[in-house]
Formats: structure tokens, C-alpha cells, sequence
């Protein structure tokens, strides 16, 4: 009888665990997005298909009618190209930016926004949260792009590939900027 009771309030206690609510986090106001190139590379399982060669995570923060670079973003300092986590951006084979060899491997994607021009930044360490633990010395590569400005604003961050001769510019844009990346692929 000490058996079958025992027995009965372990179940019970089994199901009042169990049937407790989970709580899921809501929406997040930057939505986690992902960049593929070259840009279908996942979306179909065929084998006839190219693989990817890179992808980028970030988040989508949103303008919000907000001024963007100079003011929410400001100029001269680091920024994780995103929100929340640092964005990372890897790559499935050896590639080159600006005359540097960078491994197949993942990396943290930053930038220094300017007026007239923006310093990107490969950094070999990842997992951060922002850029706050951003550490100079981990860089691999950086390259100086200039801003193009476009005339339509993009309203959410976005992050984008543009096949370019023997490999790919990696194209950020947000708000009324834009800049690109050429990123050349052994």
C-alpha cells in the first residue's frame, strides 16, 4: 500500500510539472534574419543547386521614422551591423576582402559608420552580445566602403548578396544608406 502510494504522488507530481505553462518570449522588435550567398542557395534541396558560400545572421532593427546614422547609429564608433546579438557572417570556403585571406569559419560582422564612408570590420571572435565586448585586437579584416545613398529608405536593416565577377558584394542598407563589400571567392 506505501508502494502504490508513493507511486501516486509521484505521477501526480510528475503531471502538475508538466502541466505548467510555458511562457514564450513575444516577438522580438528586431527580428533575427538570415543572408545567403549565393542568394537561393537553401531555399531548394535539389542537387543540381549551388551550395552556400556565405551567410550572414542578423537582426532587423526598424527606422521607426527615427534618423538613423549620426543619431540612432552614431558616427565613429563600433556597431554590431544589427541589433541585439553581433551580427555574424560565415563563410563556407577561403575567401578575400581587401587583399586579406580570410579562413573558411564564422566571424563577427561589424562596422564604424561615417558620413561619407564606413569601415567594416571581420572579427574573429562571436557570440557577443552588441558591441560592447568588441575587441580590436581580434580583427581580421578592415575595409573602408564608401556610402552610396539611395533615394527609396529602407525601413528595416537588410542585409543582402550581389554575384560580382569571381565573387559577391555584401550589400547593408538601412534607412537612406547603403554600402557594399566586394568579397572574392577562391
Amino acid at each position: 500500500m506505501k508502494n502504490f502510494s508513493l507511486l501516486t504522488l509521484l505521477l501526480l507530481f510528475v503531471f502538475s510539472v508538466n502541466a505548467q505553462e510555458v511562457k514564450f518570449a513575444p516577438l522580438d522588435a528586431s527580428p533575427a534574419d538570415i543572408a545567403y550567398f549565393p542568394n537561393k542557395s537553401v531555399k531548394f534541396k535539389k542537387t543540381d543547386s549551388p551550395s552556400p558560400v556565405i551567410k550572414v545572421i542578423y537582426s532587423r532593427p526598424s527606422a521607426k521614422g527615427r534618423a538613423i546614422f549620426g543619431e540612432l547609429i552614431p558616427f565613429g564608433e563600433v556597431w554590431r551591423v544589427g541589433a541585439n546579438e553581433n551580427t555574424e557572417i560565415k563563410f563556407y570556403k577561403s575567401v578575400t576582402i581587401n587583399g586579406v585571406a580570410v579562413p573558411a569559419g564564422t566571424y563577427s560582422l561589424f562596422a564604424i559608420p561615417e558620413k561619407d564612408k564606413w569601415t567594416v570590420i571581420i572579427n574573429k571572435e562571436i557570440d557577443l552580445w552588441g558591441a560592447y565586448p568588441y575587441d580590436s585586437g581580434k580583427d581580421l579584416v578592415k575595409i573602408v566602403v564608401p556610402v552610396k545613398p539611395i533615394s527609396t529608405p529602407v525601413e528595416a536593416l537588410s542585409i543582402a548578396f550581389t554575384a560580382q565577377g569571381t565573387g559577391a558584394n555584401l550589400v547593408i542598407g538601412w534607412d537612406k544608406t547603403m554600402v557594399e563589400v566586394p568579397i572574392s571567392i577562391k
